[in-house]
């Protein structure tokens, strides 16, 4: 009988029908989780954020606004525009630890770079610090810091709002029609002759405003001595040296 044929089947790999499909749909996956936690931070970021994001999304090219500001571009040059500030504010720290009187008033001195620039408040204490005790009128320390700042602020290109704020004790200075409300104003109108006769060019303030006690620096006590202060804002700037307005400006006598 002859021996019957051997017939040999060669069996395809197991992988052989899809091929690499799994890799397509792992990442498809992994993109997918990507956006999602993506919008998940975005739903947590401020406003600012988002729109920065967003205007980058719509002009990738960087021929958008900045929001707040003359910049243009995106989330690259807020970075940049921030790592600045941090220099600035690094800068002016020198400068007023170099005062003669800085140990008496280093504690009434706050700097916090924030949404709008570089925020620098000067607090008074319970007897006053930069001010006389219900006065428009700076104290020599006042005197002498607001004048160390604008030697330093005046050297940049940034805008500068000034603005004046007191706690919530009515004005008892015997002046009729007057309130905090002047009184706020008046002192932030000090801080800037002051600023200005001592390198602060004038085409650099921006706004000089006062809010009274509207704005508490200490919210659960509005009589704190540490509401009455002067804010320096020194506003973000671009690279090219264009000004952007403060985040949230705005405010009133």
């Amino acid at each position: 009988m002859p021996n019957a044929p051997i017939i040999i089947k060669k069996v395809s790999g197991h992988g052989g029908h899809h091929g690499g499909a799994w890799k397509v749909a792992y990442a498809d996956f992994v993109t997918a989780m990507m956006a999602l936690f993506i919008v998940l931070w975005l739903l947590n970021s401020s406003k600012q954020v988002q729109e920065a994001v967003g205007g980058y999304f719509k002009d990738p090219s960087g021929n958008s606004k900045m929001v707040g500001s003359t910049m243009r571009g995106a989330g690259q040059n807020l970075d940049l525009r921030k790592e600045d500030m941090k220099h600035i504010k690094e800068a002016l720290e020198l400068q007023i630890k170099s005062l003669p009187d800085f140990e008496k008033f280093k504690n009434h001195i706050d700097m916090t770079i924030t949404a709008e620039g570089l925020r620098i408040e000067l607090t008074e204490g319970e007897k006053g610090t930069f001010f006389e005790l219900g006065s428009a009128v700076p104290s020599a320390s006042g005197t002498e810091l607001l004048k160390a700042l604008a030697q330093e602020v005046g050297k940049l290109p940034n805008k500068v709002s000034i603005e004046g704020h007191t706690d919530s004790k009515p004005y008892t200075g015997g002046m009729r029609g007057y309130s905090n409300w002047e009184l706020s104003v008046d002192r932030s109108n000090a801080a800037r002759k002051i600023m200005q006769s001592s390198g602060l060019q004038s085409q650099q303030v921006s706004q000089v405003r006062g809010f009274a006690d509207q704005r508490p620096r200490a919210n659960t006590t509005p009589d704190d001595p540490a509401n009455r202060r002067i804010s320096l804002i020194v506003e973000y700037t671009s690279k090219d040296g264009s000004v952007g307005e403060a985040a949230g400006a705005g405010g009133s006598k």
